[in-house]
C-alpha cells in the first residue's frame, strides 16, 4: 500500500475508535447527571448509589476518550497536510471554540464535580455535571459543524492565489443545512448509546445472584435506561429520515452507492439483503421493500433517485475536465459500494435491534420481575455493542459514501495527503498507534469490568458539607 491508503487507513482507525467513546460519554452524562438531579428531589439514596456508579464508569470513559481525541486532531498535521492548507481558514474557527469553550467546559466542571462533594452546596454540584453535559453538547455540535462543511461547503470563497478555501459568513458554516440535521441525529444516537450502556451494566448486575439484596436499584436503572433508548431510537430514527433527504439533495452519489442504484429509478426499492457481485452491477437474489429507497431520498413512495453512472457522468463533466478547479482529478467519482452499501445497512438494522431488545427488557422487567434466563446476561452484554457499532458503522458510512472527495466538491482525498510523508513513516506511526490504542482498550475495559463486578455503593455518603478551609478535598472515586 502507498502512504495515501495507509494515512486512511490510519485516519479510519483512529477515528472509528475514538467514536466509540464519544456517544456514550454524551449520552451517560446526561443520565448521571439526572440521577443526582433525582436524588436531589427525593432524597432517595437509591439514585444516589446509582449515580456514585454510573459516574465512576462516566470517569473511565470520560478519560479514554481525551486521550484518543487528542491524537485524532494531530492526524490532520501528520499525515494530511494539503488538506490542512486547504481548510484550515474554515476549520481554525470551529475547532478552536470548541477546544477553548466546550472542552475546557468540561474539563472545569468535571473536576469541580468530581472534588466538591462535601465542598459545594448540593444544588451547585449537581449544575455542575449538568455543565459537563452542556459542555459535551457544545464540542458536539462545534465538530460536526467542521465535518459538515466536509459534507457541503458553504460560507467560504476559494483563493486562486493562496488554492484555500477561506471563510466569509462564520454563520453559514455553523447553521449548515447539513449540519442542522446532523448534529440532532448523532446526539439522539449518543441518548440511546448512553441508554444501551446503563441497561447493559444494571441487567447484568441485575441477574447476579450477590446482588439479591439489591435488586431495586439495578431494576430502577435499567428500565430508566431502556425507555432512554426507546425515546432517543424514535428520535433517531425520525432525524435519520431528514438527514437521508438533505443527504440526497447535496450529495446524490452518496445516497445512490448506498443501495448499489446505477440507473436513475422512479419509486426506487430499498433492498434489506442483497446477493450478487461485490459492485452491486449484477444481482442474483435481494429482499426488497418497493418505493422505500425513494421515501428516504425524497419523501414520496413515486420520488425519482438519480442513479450512479448517470451522475458519474455529471461529476466527470463537472470535476474532471476543468484544470483551474482546486479539486482537479480526472476518474472515478464513485464510493466504494460494497462499504456504503452494508454500512448503510448495519447502521440501521442494528439501531432497531438495540431499540427492540430495549423494548423486551421493559417486558421482562415488569412488575417488579428479574430475569433468570441465561440467555438475558448475554444480552445484557451485547446490548451496549449494538448502538456502538451502529455508530461506528454510521459514521463509516458517512465518510466512504463521500469519497473520492476529502471536500465534497473542491479537494479530492488524493490531493489532500501529506505530499512528503513516506509509506514507512506512516506504517511506523500506524502500527505505534494501534499497538498503543491496544493496551488503551485493556485497560478501559479492565476497569469497567472491575467497577461493575464491585457494583454500586452499599452506603453512599450524601453531601457533607465542610467550611473548614484547612480540610482537604476529597476524591470522590
Amino acid at each position: 500500500m502507498d502512504a495515501l491508503d495507509l494515512a486512511r487507513w490510519q485516519f479510519g482507525i483512529i477515528t472509528v475508535y475514538h467514536f466509540l467513546f464519544v456517544p456514550i460519554t454524551i449520552g451517560l452524562s446526561a443520565i448521571v447527571a439526572w440521577y443526582e438531579t433525582a436524588w436531589l428531589r427525593t432524597r432517595n439514596p437509591e439514585w444516589l448509589r446509582l449515580t456514585r456508579f454510573f459516574g465512576k464508569l462516566f470517569l473511565i470513559n470520560f478519560a479514554i476518550g481525551v486521550v484518543t481525541g487528542i491524537v485524532q486532531e494531530f492526524q490532520f498535521g501528520m499525515n494530511w497536510s494539503d488538506y490542512s492548507r486547504f481548510v484550515g481558514d474554515v476549520f481554525g474557527a470551529p475547532l478552536a471554540i470548541e477546544g477553548l469553550l466546550a472542552f475546557f467546559l468540561e474539563s472545569t466542571f468535571l473536576g469541580l464535580w468530581i472534588f466538591g462533594w462535601d465542598r459545594l452546596p448540593p444544588v451547585l454540584h449537581n449544575a455542575c455535571i449538568w455543565l459537563v453535559h452542556l459542555g459535551t453538547l457544545f464540542s458536539a455540535y462545534f465538530i460536526l459543524a467542521a465535518n459538515s462543511w466536509m459534507q457541503h461547503p458553504v460560507g467560504y470563497h476559494y483563493n486562486q492565489k493562496t488554492g484555500r478555501a477561506e471563510m466569509n459568513d462564520f454563520a453559514a458554516v455553523l447553521f449548515n443545512k447539513v449540519q442542522l440535521v446532523t448534529f440532532p441525529h448523532t446526539v439522539l444516537a449518543a441518548y440511546m448509546t448512553g441508554g444501551a450502556f446503563v441497561v447493559g451494566v444494571s441487567l447484568w448486575s441485575l441477574m447476579r445472584p450477590k446482588n439479591a439484596g439489591d435488586t431495586s436499584v439495578y431494576r430502577r436503572s435499567t428500565r430508566l435506561g431502556a425507555v432512554v433508548m426507546l425515546v432517543a431510537g424514535l428520535g433517531v430514527a425520525i432525524s435519520g429520515d431528514f438527514a437521508g433527504k438533505v443527504m440526497t439533495e447535496v450529495q446524490p452519489m452518496k445516497m445512490a452507492a448506498a443501495e448499489a442504484l446505477y440507473e436513475t429509478e422512479s419509486s426506487a426499492g430499498f433492498s434489506l439483503f442483497t446477493i450478487g457481485t461485490l459492485d452491486g452491477k449484477s444481482e442474483t437474489f435481494s429482499i426488497k421493500i418497493p418505493g422505500l429507497l425513494s421515501f428516504l431520498a425524497t419523501g414520496s413512495f413515486n420520488g425519482t433517485v438519480e442513479g450512479i453512472n448517470p451522475l458519474s457522468e455529471q461529476y466527470q463533466e463537472t470535476y474532471g475536465s476543468d484544470p483551474d478547479s482546486p479539486a482537479y482529478s480526472p476518474g472515478d467519482y464513485t464510493p466504494y459500494i460494497p462499504v456504503t452499501y452494508w454500512t448503510f445497512r448495519l447502521m440501521i438494522g442494528l439501531g432497531v435491534l438495540a431499540a427492540a431488545l430495549a423494548a423486551l427488557v421493559l417486558w421482562i422487567t415488569r412488575k417488579e420481575r428479574t430475569p433468570r434466563s441465561r440467555w438475558w446476561r448475554w444480552a445484557a452484554i451485547a446490548l451496549p455493542l449494538l448502538p456502538v457499532a451502529a455508530n461506528s458503522f454510521g459514521w463509516i458510512f458517512t465518510e466512504v459514501g463521500r469519497q473520492p472527495w476529502s471536500v465534497f466538491g473542491l479537494l479530492t482525498t488524493v490531493n489532500a495527503v501529506s505530499p512528503t510523508v513516506s509509506a514507512g513513516y506512516v506504517w511506523t506511526s500506524l502500527l505505534s498507534l494501534t499497538l498503543l490504542y491496544g493496551v488503551l482498550a485493556v485497560v478501559e475495559v479492565g476497569l469497567i469490568l472491575k467497577y461493575v463486578r464491585a457494583g454500586a455503593e452499599p452506603d453512599p455518603v450524601p453531601h457533607e458539607r465542610s467550611d473548614d478551609p484547612d480540610r482537604p478535598m476529597a476524591f470522590a472515586y
